[in-house]
């Protein structure tokens, strides 16, 4: 596979600093680490980022010291680096926010006893300022960068299908399957799943969120599969419903309806349009069809770093769609102790529409 693009990780932490005085903070502690690597490029399992007026401070313990100074190098993100053990950080980083008024914490990222413990022991005298969603807010638009891993996850994700969707006339367990799907993402190239693979077949696929069980699959069952990739941090995802020989008539109108409330969703996305008129235009088509008490989730969500990001793809989404976001259409219909049917793309919204980063095959039958 060829190169990457690089992402534009360097213009980052100054776009953040940028909305800091809106946010009510001098500072920012940034303790998520999904978020401290979007900023940084550091991909390790421990650190802090001090966000700070005039400057940006990496806080980690020594299993990472060369590897984060590695990673934000090659990220062109300059940070001084502290490298202390857990058991003196309150010591040696408490100082750091010495010159701070308002220090920002990740209101959603850090628990109740922390934000205590922040307060009383950490950062005396310091005030300390919940926010909400400053770095979500810069992750909801793609770099090409970005855009390319999210392809290139996506594309493993179809291989994957397209070498394990012969399996289906074996007639193997929902559980053996999965196992095969994820084994053939990491063979072309996934760190692994970016979730746990969804294999529902039969009256399991009435469950959204079926774990894939001994159940085997068999002929003329619908069978449905979530499922996607991580390549370099970054999240596919994307749903198939398929079926191995033909299904009932009364299975098959299921599938036709999803296939239209899919396809009316991804043409309503596009830069403008409300996130709950794509909600809309899916939920339209499943209740003209009488089984609007069935679509019991809403329509989709954003990805990026995390497989669930903003924007939400929902009746009651408040969301505008901008160009550059990701979102995935995934309308579904779900008849308890019968069947299921869900079908899910994972769009890059465009000024005049969307193109999809999943192409495996619609086609019903195995």
């Amino acid at each position: 596979m060829s190169s990457l693009t690089s992402m534009e990780t360097a213009s980052r932490l100054p776009r953040l600093r940028a909305a800091l005085d809106e946010a009510g903070c001098d500072g920012l502690l940034v303790t998520n680490l999904t978020n401290i690597r979007y900023l940084t490029g550091f991909t390790g399992s421990a650190a802090m980022l001090f966000v700070l007026p005039d400057e940006t401070v990496f806080a980690t313990d020594g299993r990472y010291e060369t590897q984060s100074a590695e990673e934000m190098a090659a990220a062109s993100v300059e940070a001084r680096l502290v490298v202390t053990p857990a058991a003196k950080q309150r010591e040696m980083l408490a100082p750091l926010v010495a010159g701070v008024k308002r220090l920002g914490l990740e209101a959603a990222h850090i628990s109740w006893a922390r934000e205590r413990a922040f307060e009383a022991e950490w950062f005396q005298g310091v005030e300390l300022v919940a926010t909400e969603g400053l770095i979500e807010e810069l992750r909801r638009v793609k770099d090409p960068g970005e855009l390319e891993r999210m392809a290139r996850a996506a594309e493993i994700a179809d291989l994957a299908l397209a070498a394990v969707r012969p399996m289906l006339a074996e007639e193997p367990t929902e559980a053996d399957f999965g196992r095969a799907l994820d084994f053939e993402m990491r063979r072309f190239g996934a760190s692994g799943p970016s979730f746990e693979t969804i294999v529902a077949a039969g009256p399991n696929a009435a469950m959204p969120h079926h774990r894939p069980s001994e159940w085997r699959i068999k002929q003329g069952e619908l069978i449905v599969l979530d499922f996607g990739a991580v390549y370099d941090g970054y999240c596919s995802d994307m749903t198939r419903t398929l079926c191995v020989g033909s299904p009932t008539p009364d299975d098959g109108r299921v599938v036709e309806v999803v296939a239209a409330s899919q396809a009316a969703g991804v043409a309503a996305v596009r830069a403008g349009v409300s996130c709950a008129d794509v909600d809309r235009a899916c939920r339209q088509v499943i209740e003209g069809a009488g089984w609007g008490d069935r679509f019991v989730h809403s329509t989709g969500h954003g990805v990026g770093l995390d497989i669930h990001e903003d924007p939400r793809v929902a009746a009651t989404s408040s969301d505008t769609l901008q160009a550059g976001q990701v979102v995935t259409v995934e309308p579904g219909v779900y008849l308890p102790g019968l069947t299921g049917c869900r079908i899910e793309d994972t769009l890059v919204v465009t000024d005049d529409g969307c193109y999809p980063l999943t192409n495996a095959t619609k086609d019903l039958a195995v």
